[in-house]
Formats: structure tokens, C-alpha cells, sequence
């Protein structure tokens, strides 16, 4: 069942005191994200599926635009039990270092190469990163390449990054990435972000396109430059708490549905994308980029020190094997 959203106060009450159906299970999810976003649309596919495969056992509830708190508090929930699940991004890297891999850039050729990513020993790795903190990832959805955005001028080459005020979320590797190509990074809550750029407290972000349409910042932006410099997918975080409340067959469904699910978020994300950056055309400037020349100036992140001790030579390593890049 999607919820609208509602008030914080009343939201806390929903997490302690869910209303309960007989004996069915309710599985509250939040997101940061606004309603019609990619991510709604992710939920609203995973709650049809997990109630159809337990049917009267479970009963979904999405909050969206992180009615629920803060992700950053929700995330911590999830260990406590006073949450129950997430579909985050970029702030499980707080919680778990090695999902910062995606931060490393031009890693991933495309959604395939993710995919095989996902499905390969470094993918298991990069799970078991989440043992020990409370939370257990069922699985990974797709999110997009990331764009950047700005409204001082198109970006084709890194010079053209020189000086801008560009937010980025807010963990040390894109603020490093984004530093070095020579923008003026600015780490950000995302939830922020629209009104910074409306007031002109910062010159641009980067966020995948369906974000850019979804959460109307092409109407506070002037160009959008397809950088394509990050792949970061969503991360669908389940509380241990939770899942112990659970019986075991549910459990594991529960975690199994999510799974089943990845193919097909990938796929939308790719027919999407195509049509979302079309349809952007005609509200915002759109430009390809210099892609050699940002990969040249992003060589030298594969071996710096913010990188390489937070995400872990290991993983690294997994990771290039995985994708067969030498």
C-alpha cells in the first residue's frame, strides 16, 4: 500500500505502533526520493511482487521523500529496530566502504557490466561489507549514470568544471572526484539541493537524469553535460530486527524478491534513461562530453589514498577482475 506522505510525528508513530492486519507482517520502506521518481516506481513493482508471492502475510508501505526522518537516521534504525527498510544511495558509504567502488570513476561501461559486477565474487564482497552493522542488503536496483548540471555554461572538458560550486552527497571520494576535475565540490544533503540551486548558493550538482526530471531540477538549471562519470546503483537495506520478526520462509522471501527483481530494474533504467534525457531536451541544454579527456584527468584517483584505504585494494582489485580491466 503507497502512503501519502504524512507528518513526522505521526510517521514515528507508524514505525513503533504499525496498524497490523491479523497476523500479517507490515514492511515499512523509506526512500529520499519523491513520489513518480525511479525509486517509487522500484517500490511500488517490489510491493506488488513480494505480496503476491505471500499473499496475506505481508503488507508493504511505502514512504517516500523521506517521511520516515532523515536517511542518514533511518539507516541507523534499520540496526535499532525501530526501522525496518531503505532504498538508499550514496549513504550506505557511510555504513559500508566498499559500496564506495561505484565512486571510482569511469569503472562501468554500461548496465551489463554492473550486472556482472553485482553477480560476481566482488559483488558478495562488496554484501558482506554490511555484516556486523544490523542491516542485510537484499539486493541492488538499478539508479543510472550520473549527469552533471550547472548554470554558468555547458561542460565538455574538465576546464570547463574550473571554479564551479558543484553539490555532491556527501562522502570524501566524489568531493575528491569532483576537486580534482576542478570543480569547487560542496558536499550536500540531497533533500537540499533544489532550493541551493534556486538561490544560487551552488552553480550545479550531478544526479542521474530520471533525478534531474523527477525532481524538477531542470528548473533551476541551464545545462545538463552527459558526463556519465559514476554508475551508482540503490541499495535496498532490510533491518536484521526486522527480518528475525519475521518467519523463516518469509524471511527469505522477502530477500529473494528484491533479488529477482535487479533484471528488471536494469532494464527499465535503460529504456528510461533514453527516454527521459529526450524529453529533457526541450526544458533544459543537453551536450555530450570530452570523454578521454575526463577519464585522463580521473586516472589518478584509481591509486589515491581516498580511494584506495576507504574502498580497500581488495575490492579494487575483485572489481577489475570481475570487469576484465587490467
Amino acid at each position: 500500500m503507497t502512503l501519502p506522505r504524512i507528518s513526522l510525528i505521526a510517521a514515528a508513530g507508524a514505525v513503533l505502533f504499525p496498524v497490523v492486519a491479523s497476523a500479517q507482517s507490515v514492511m515499512q520502506i523509506n526512500s529520499s526520493l519523491p513520489e513518480g521518481s525511479f525509486a517509487h516506481v522500484f517500490l511500488q513493482e517490489y510491493e506488488t511482487r513480494l505480496e503476491a508471492a505471500a499473499p496475506g502475510e505481508i503488507d508493504v508501505q511505502i514512504f517516500m521523500s523521506n517521511t520516515l526522518g532523515k536517511e542518514e537516521d533511518v539507516l541507523q534504525g534499520l540496526g535499532f529496530g525501530t526501522h525496518q527498510a531503505s532504498l538508499s544511495a550514496s549513504a550506505v558509504a557511510q555504513i559500508n566502504s566498499r559500496t564506495s567502488i561505484f565512486d571510482l570513476p569511469y569503472l562501468f561501461e554500461d548496465r551489463a557490466a554492473v550486472q556482472t559486477f553485482i553477480n560476481s565474487p566482488a559483488g558478495e564482497m562488496l554484501a558482506d561489507g554490511f555484516d556486523g552493522t544490523g542491516m542485510v542488503l537484499a539486493a541492488m536496483w538499478d539508479n543510472g549514470f550520473r549527469q552533471i548540471t550547472n548554470n554558468v555554461r555547458p561542460v565538455v572538458t574538465p576546464d570547463d568544471l574550473a571554479g564551479l560550486k558543484i553539490r555532491t552527497p556527501t562522502n570524501r571520494q566524489r568531493v575528491e572526484m569532483f576537486n580534482t576535475l576542478g570543480a569547487n565540490a560542496t558536499p550536500l544533503s540531497f533533500g537540499e539541493v533544489y532550493s541551493a540551486l534556486d538561490q544560487g548558493t551552488i552553480d550545479g550538482q550531478e544526479n542521474p537524469a530520471n533525478v534531474v526530471d523527477t525532481a524538477k531540477l531542470f528548473e533551476v538549471q541551464d545545462y545538463m553535460s552527459l558526463s556519465n562519470h559514476v554508475y551508482l546503483p540503490t541499495f535496498l537495506m532490510v533491518g536484521e530486527p526486522f527480518l528475525a520478526s519475521l518467519d523463516e520462509d518469509l524471511s527469505a522471501t522477502v530477500i529473494s524478491v528484491a533479488k529477482e527483481m535487479g533484471s528488471w530494474s536494469f532494464d527499465w533504467g535503460e529504456t528510461t534513461d533514453t527516454e527521459t534525457i529526450a524529453a529533457l531536451a526541450d526544458r533544459i541544454e543537453i551536450n555530450e562530453i570530452d570523454f578521454a579527456a575526463f577519464q585522463s584527468a580521473a586516472a589518478p584517483l584509481y591509486e589515491s589514498p581516498t580511494f584506495v584505504d576507504v574502498i580497500g585494494a581488495d575490492m579494487i582489485a575483485a572489481t577489475k577482475t570481475a570487469l576484465g580491466i587490467e
